[in-house]
């Protein structure tokens, strides 16, 4: 028995995510990946937080999404939640997880998501990116921005995990090193942009939760239209045509990873297929893949 099934038996029954294990449960095996399959399709995915895990029908519809698709022979995953001037790689043996969230139930800074070693996935890694750029090997794990959405979609823990470092703010060159991650699909590999529609926190209204603000709905409107079009260029001058930039995304980290996924597709200018949309807590849950 793994240390993740392990922490998933401290879970108390009555707990949304307990639920979410016993549905899991009943929905049988997953089939592999096959090179018959084609490539698989490039993820964007709003990732949430711990609270994720106490939202049933959020998590029902990830884990509809993941078991949607074959099931991968590895995931590369790149999070808002990693910044770095270099591109660096997690560890590739199981490491501690990165709790980079605070004032949540002890319960969350428990859980564990012990994947098996990825070696193979970073050599791969490392061959299609070796002449464009060098790619660091550190010692941490996985943040939350990956384990979240992983252990909802992918509880079992058995599919090989790296987290690469989101390198830049600039589109071009995340378009480029998506590009250069086109090749991993076709060899079974799910490559996933991790972060959040709109991820306004600082003007969040925590007294009226449900309440979309315009900022919100206005950003998810035009990048959801973009989106629609396959207007890459457009996206890519979200700083001063979007609206509602300043207050959905004050930072830009949780958009930004969109552009690994859009240059990972076979051709970004399709029309991507949107997978999950509505709001948590005012923000946009909006998620989609291409292919």
């Amino acid at each position: 028995m793994t240390t993740t099934a392990i922490a998933d038996r401290l879970i108390p029954a009555h707990h949304p995510f307990a639920a979410h294990l016993r549905h899991v449960a009943t929905t049988g095996s997953h089939r592999e990946w096959t090179p018959d399959d084609g490539p698989l399709p490039a993820l964007y995915v709003s990732h949430g937080a711990p609270p994720l895990f106490e939202d049933g029908p959020w998590m029902r519809e990830l884990h509809d999404w993941a078991r949607a698709l074959p099931k991968p022979k590895a995931i590369l995953i790149v999070s808002a939640h990693w910044e770095s001037k270099s591109l660096g790689i997690t560890s590739t043996q199981p490491s501690e997880l990165v709790y980079d969230f605070g004032g949540f139930d002890r319960l969350y800074y428990q859980m564990r998501y012990d994947t098996p070693e990825s070696t193979t996935l970073a050599a791969q890694l490392k061959g299609v990116l070796a002449d464009t750029e060098h790619v660091y090997e550190h010692r941490r794990g996985i943040d939350h921005g990956a384990w979240v959405p992983l252990k909802v979609m992918y509880p079992e823990a058995d599919i090989p995990v790296l987290q690469l470092s989101l390198p830049t703010t600039g589109t071009d060159r995340l378009l480029r090193l998506g590009m250069r991650l086109k090749a991993l699909r076709e060899q079974g590999v799910l490559v996933i942009g991790s972060g959040f529609m709109t991820h306004g926190l600082p003007y969040v209204d925590w007294a009226n939760p449900d309440r979309v603000p315009r900022w919100s709905s206005e950003f998810d409107s035009w990048a959801t239209d973009a989106l629609a079009r396959g207007d890459v260029d457009e996206l890519q001058s979200f700083w001063t045509k979007a609206p509602g930039i300043h207050m959905a995304h004050p930072t830009v980290e949780h958009f930004t990873p969109l552009f690994v996924t859009l240059g990972a597709a076979t051709d970004p200018t399709v029309p991507v297929e949107n997978v999950i949309d509505g709001y948590m807590l005012g923000l946009s849950k909006r998620s989609f893949q291409v292919v």
